[in-house]
């Protein structure tokens, strides 16, 4: 091996990545020790950027394209990089190969029940979960914010913090729409809206945007749901004593064709059955149909006394009836009761003024 061929060997002519997996957002080019040549070509896929990081410090950013890293398309390396011998020595950097393509399908998920205040059912506990879409927006504000050094950074070492941003807001979204549990469903989609408007400043300053949010599923407490379910079941079911007539008689059918489950148990099971089918049957007969409800009983009327500026009862006829007797009770005593017209004196009721009729008459002058 000849001298030139030695160093030509040090200097790395092509730059590029290619990455098949799915994900990936951050890959850092290995230089190997080698250094970087100038005039070298620059290789940028659709879906990618590559940020070149010179002596700790960002330099350029580099979209889609085929590049010659010469000093007349690196603007910011250029007032970095002090490029002696006529601007042909090379250099060392660290490249990283941004993806800018959409990571799909990352889950989402509340990790506790959100209480909220629901107007049909009141306070209840309600979970959800979903997916959403992320990509980075900013190459440049992604490696100085999240990725730092970091060689390969991938999407589960950002999905936890992104779900951290996710579930606050999903839970002051969901608290504050006032929504019914029943109807959110139908209503998923301007929540997801809502809810991907107000995580996309935070992403903004991590360099990331997210063009998608899913909700696919908001469900109540296991307890909840299955009285819901019972509820919904006795709708379908309509008349419960003939849904039960139903079940009965079909019982007794399963039984009588299943006569050795058990030896006699089958059949004496479908006696019983039809014994209490039967007496059910006969008291239903027994009633005679239309017989109308008995009225309620009548309300009691109660009545206020005005004596010397002030009032007491309520009073009933039975206890005006002793005061009448009394004494404390007289004609011209002012009463009034519910729907009545002002007071008026006791002796001008009619249902009142007979307690006075049975009154005895005055004693005799004493002899």
């Amino acid at each position: 091996m000849g001298i030139f061929d030695f160093l030509g060997g040090e200097f790395i002519d092509v730059i590029e990545h290619t990455d098949d997996t799915s994900d990936t957002l951050v890959w850092r080019f290995e230089r190997r020790g080698n250094e970087i040549k100038y005039g070298a070509k620059l290789t940028v896929r659709e879906g990618q950027a590559a940020v070149f990081i010179h002596e700790g410090q960002l330099a350029d950013v580099f979209n889609p394209g085929m590049y010659m890293l010469e000093t007349n398309n690196m603007p910011v390396m250029t007032t970095l990089q002090s490029w002696d011998h006529g601007f042909q020595s090379p250099f060392k950097s660290e490249i990283y190969f941004i993806n800018t393509t959409r990571f799909q399908d990352l889950k989402w998920g509340t990790k506790n029940p959100i209480i909220c205040r629901d107007p049909e059912f009141g306070v209840v506990r309600i979970r959800a979960f979903g997916t959403y879409t992320i990509r980075v927006a900013d190459p440049a504000v992604f490696i100085r914010e999240i990725v730092g050094t970091d060689g390969e950074f991938t999407t589960d070492e950002i999905s936890s913090q992104i779900r951290n941003l996710i579930l606050p807001r999903f839970a002051n979204t969901v608290a504050s729409s006032k929504i019914p549990v029943l109807d959110m469903a139908a209503n998923m989609d301007s929540l997801g809206e809502i809810i991907a408007e107000a995580v996309s400043p935070q992403l903004a300053e991590y360099g990331l945007e997210m063009p998608v949010f899913l909700i696919e599923n908001i469900s109540l407490p296991a307890a909840v749901e299955e009285a819901m379910d019972k509820r919904t079941s006795m709708g379908v079911v309509g008349d419960l004593h003939k849904y039960t007539q139903f079940a009965t008689a079909e019982a007794m059918t399963d039984a009588a064709q299943n006569p050795s489950g058990g030896g006699g148990m089958g059949a004496g099971l479908g006696m019983g059955m039809g014994m209490a089918m039967a007496q059910n049957l006969a008291g239903t007969l027994a009633q005679p149909a239309g017989s109308p409800a008995p009225p309620p009983p009548p309300v009691e009327t109660v009545w206020h006394i005005a004596e010397n500026g002030a009032t007491t009862g309520p009073f009933s006829r039975a206890n005006l009836g002793r005061m009448a007797t009394e004494g404390t009770l007289t004609r011209d005593t002012t009463v009034w009761t519910a729907g009545q017209d002002g007071w008026i004196k006791a002796g001008d009721i009619i249902e009142l003024a007979q307690l006075f009729t049975v009154m005895p008459p005055p004693p005799p002058p004493p002899a």
